[in-house]
């Protein structure tokens, strides 16, 4: 311990897939496919939101900054992994690696909180139809995507300026894809009880908090479902509400898999993987599932890949 307090860490090492070189190269190549992928469909689903009168209505407007985030949020990844793997390991300086942990907080914390205003908005469309126009008005919706955007800067800022302020000694070795919170608390030395404190409590008030808030608008939806007669208008019912919930199902899962289980007989390995799927392959599934599932969205990509063929 008295060595290890000796030597602060100046600049992180990150090293994850460095012990499998054979796989460097196809992993490369299957990153960038994906990170290709979730840029053509998010960019794809935004412009089609935008062109399409259609889809001017308030799950689309979410909708559409999901994508946006996806876009950002795996960008703050995924260029930075491939340049990890051609270079076998790749050094960050304390203020890029901080730099890092701030924007991937950003733009997942957004991501959380606009999940879950698309499930409050599933739950007006269902459970109150009379007055969804009323409730979910431009004025409302624009409010809404604000506040996200507002609670995910403060939610950075608070989490960034206490992980950060922690001293890191010893090694300075991430065996991971990023800076992210679970590898750099390894890193730490000293006393660190008060700025760990900070980062669970807001913690909490991401994740935890916005799952309650779609459990419970899924609740009203459930009960509101069951009172349908005809199980014809109960599909139908659910079906505008599949997209949405099998996007939440996967990103909060892996969340939930990664941040709030216990640490014990967790391996490196592991973590990288879970890390992988819900910082590249989901934001690249995110569009895939609401066209492939929405009957809307089909319809707009059907009519301009028409109206392409017939210019």
């Amino acid at each position: 311990m008295e060595n290890k307090n000796l030597t602060l860490v100046t600049e992180f090492l990150l090293i994850a897939f460095t012990d499998y070189p054979g796989w460097t190269l196809p992993l490369f190549f299957l990153f960038l496919f994906i990170y290709l992928i979730t840029l053509l469909g998010n960019l794809g689903m935004i412009i089609l939101i935008r062109v399409d009168l259609r889809l001017h209505i308030p799950m689309y407007f979410l909708l559409s900054h999901l994508s946006f985030m996806d876009i950002c949020y795996s960008s703050v990844t995924v260029p930075q992994m491939m340049a990890m793997l051609l270079e076998h390991g790749i050094v960050l300086s304390y203020t890029r690696c901080a730099a890092q942990f701030f924007l991937f907080t950003f733009f997942g914390s957004i991501d959380c909180y606009l999940l879950a205003l698309m499930a409050y908005d599933r739950y007006v469309a269902v459970c109150q139809p009379l007055l969804y126009v009323t409730i979910m008005t431009q004025k409302a919706r624009l409010g809404f995507v604000a506040g996200a955007y507002i609670a995910g800067l403060f939610s950075a800022l608070v989490r960034t300026v206490s992980a950060f302020t922690l001293s890191f000694c010893g090694t300075n070795e991430i065996n991971f894809i990023f800076c992210d919170l679970p590898p750099l608390l390894k890193l730490t030395c000293g006393d660190s009880y008060t700025q760990e404190v900070v980062i669970i409590v807001f913690a909490i008030f991401v994740i935890p908090a916005c799952m309650v808030v779609i459990l419970v608008s899924y609740l009203f939806i459930i009960l509101a479902i069951m009172r349908i007669s005809s199980a014809r208008g109960r599909a139908k019912t659910f079906s505008t509400c599949a997209s949405h919930l099998t996007t939440v199902l996967l990103f909060f899962g892996t969340l939930i898999f990664m941040y709030l289980r216990d640490d014990s007989g967790r391996s490196p390995q592991e973590d990288q993987v879970v890390s992988v799927f819900y910082t590249t392959v989901i934001p690249m599934l995110n569009p895939l599932i609401y066209s492939l599932r929405n009957k809307e969205v089909k319809e707009a990509l059907r009519k301009i890949l028409n109206r392409a063929k017939l210019s």
